[in-house]
């Protein structure tokens, strides 16, 4: 990966789709279980054309590779002159008010590279699972220090004080979640463990909650758009604000759905009696 980073941005481009077409012709379980996620989510599609986006998905997988290359080494004026970033102004303005702000994003294949666009921009709050693997977690964690402050995914007192700061916390609560807080909420029509803490973090912080949503761009280029404000968000009741959160996440993965990151095994239960959607790959990794 480090090698691939010193290639140009074409080259690397052309590099990631190699990477793609090795991934999606491998037996891996990510690849079947992407396949399962699209089929569940996208029912409307025909099978010849939900092997056609796990085509695409395989190749946006390759081309993160090299955009995570670029995210821990690259220079900053490398990555943001590639970042077109929308709606600042509403992230600037939910923090003139002095009680942070909620970014809301998701799993999307172009997130590392596209949060290190947006750190170069505004310092952020990332938070972040640590990986398995101490070396990737080693080299991700002085990543997110160059711009701002890594925060672990179940840290909610950090979060808080961060947006007790006047900070602004990047945040997705996009993938499978069954500790507390958990509730089974719709995602495309299926019921899904989520964590509701997005809710409750805004109420007891009083920050402002936008959508801060990525795209990857034909011309080379990065989307970064970030949303005014949620209206009336939080409201009473944290699983229909959740269940709003998801529908805006499954807006935006309709418009580039090969970008999102489907190779996650999202649809697990918090009982027994859930459907297992994954067959022989349920209990692997994802």
């Amino acid at each position: 990966m480090r090698g691939v980073e010193l290639l140009p941005v074409p080259l690397q481009r052309r590099v990631g789709a190699a990477f793609g077409l090795l991934i999606r012709h491998l037996p891996l379980a990510y690849v079947r279980i992407a396949r399962r996620n699209i089929e569940l989510c996208l029912p409307n599609l025909s099978a010849t054309e939900r092997e056609r986006l796990l085509d695409r998905h395989c190749r946006s997988l390759g081309l993160a590779i090299c955009e995570t290359a670029m995210t821990w080494w690259s220079k900053d004026a490398r990555v943001s002159e590639l970042a077109e970033v929308q709606g600042l102004e509403h992230l600037q303005a939910a923090l003139e008010l002095g009680r942070g702000a909620i970014l809301l994003g998701g799993h999307f294949t172009t997130l590392e590279l596209t949060t290190r666009m947006l750190g170069t921009v505004v310092p952020l709050n990332i938070i972040f699972r640590p990986s398995k693997n101490a070396l990737l977690t080693d080299i991700m964690f002085r990543n997110f220090q160059r711009h701002g402050k890594p925060i672990a995914y179940d840290d909610i007192r950090a979060m808080v004080r961060a947006l007790k700061r006047n900070e602004p916390v990047w945040y997705a609560a996009d993938q499978s979640y069954r500790n507390k807080g958990a509730a089974m909420v719709d995602f495309f029509g299926i019921p899904a463990a989520t964590n509701t803490a997005t809710s409750r973090l805004a109420r007891i912080s009083g920050a402002r909650v936008m959508t801060y949503f990525p795209q990857r761009l034909e011309s080379g280029r990065y989307r970064i758009v970030i949303s005014a404000p949620i209206e009336n968000f939080p409201g009473p009741d944290p699983l229909e604000d959740t269940q709003r959160l998801n529908a805006l996440l499954e807006q935006q993965i309709l418009k580039a759905p090969e970008q999102y990151l489907w190779v996650h095994r999202r649809f697990k239960g918090l009982s027994a009696d859930y459907p297992n959607y994954y067959g022989r790959d349920a209990r692997r990794p994802s």
